[in-house]
């Protein structure tokens, strides 16, 4: 995937960010209930919003998705103070804690690609999932065409599954997920759900509730592990708030 370069989005041109205006509750009931249909489900936070911003590869994977749900109480809470634009927020970790919670003892397949094996173990025994699908594909595994096909291999072998999970981080999960979509595996929809498992297995601790309503979760996470996150958040994070004159937010009718 060939990146722009950072800081030189087209001069001029405004961009759109279609967003579904789904909370936690409302999607999870609408994909419990067989609504939501084959594709795959992106969550945009103030980090992908930048790299929407600075990549057109990365804008196509976005325009593919089925659905975009807004990941970030940040940019909720910046949104409605620039333009008075209200929309609600859908945390993937919250959505995928709700679809296991739904699923719990059930004998529903579910598929995760991403994640270590012992945070697959983790989730069969704190949600009772009886047939969790598990494959960890090696770092970097997206720029390798015999890793991606092994990859492939292993979903369509899985067979029909209620729902997919990919852990993988952002843009590969986003990348696999527009393949695997492509080549219809009967695979459920599919969440990209970045940190997600980490949070839900305890290898990260998420912010306390106050810190997460008030939209300061990325403070948080930087006060915990600030050599890994110091640059996204301090140095290539205040670009967001550049980038959010140049975007239109704007709410996708349901069907």
């Amino acid at each position: 995937m060939n990146s722009a370069t950072p800081h030189q989005p087209s001069a001029g041109i405004r961009l759109s960010l279609v967003l579904d205006n789904y909370d936690v509750s409302e999607f999870a009931a609408h994909c419990l209930a067989g609504s939501a249909g084959p594709g795959y489900v992106v969550t945009p936070n103030a980090d992908h919003l930048i790299r929407f911003a600075e990549d057109a590869d990365f804008r196509g994977l976005y325009a593919d998705a089925r659905y975009v749900l807004l990941d970030s109480r940040f940019l909720a809470h910046l949104t409605r103070m620039t333009s008075g634009e209200a929309f609600k927020v859908c945390p993937g970790s919250d959505l995928t804690a709700a679809l296991l919670t739904a699923v719990r003892g059930s004998d529903s397949p579910i598929l995760l690609i991403g994640s270590t094996d012992e945070q697959a173990e983790t989730l069969r025994r704190d949600y009772s999932l009886l047939r969790l699908i598990h494959y960890n594909p090696p770092m970097g595994f997206i720029a390798k065409e015999e890793e991606v096909g092994r990859c492939l291999e292993f979903i369509s072998a899985a067979g029909t599954t209620r729902f997919c999970f990919l852990a993988l981080g952002s843009p590969q999960q986003e990348l696999l997920a527009r393949l695997i979509a492509k080549e219809r595996y009967p695979v459920g929809l599919i969440f990209c759900v970045g940190a997600s498992i980490n949070f839900l297995t305890g290898v990260e601790q998420r912010a306390p509730g106050w810190m997460q309503r008030a939209g300061l979760e990325w403070l948080y996470r930087l006060s915990r592990d600030p050599r890994r996150l110091a640059y996204r958040y301090l140095v290539r994070g205040p670009r967001v708030f550049a980038y959010l004159r140049k975007i239109d937010l704007v709410r996708r009718e349901r069907p």
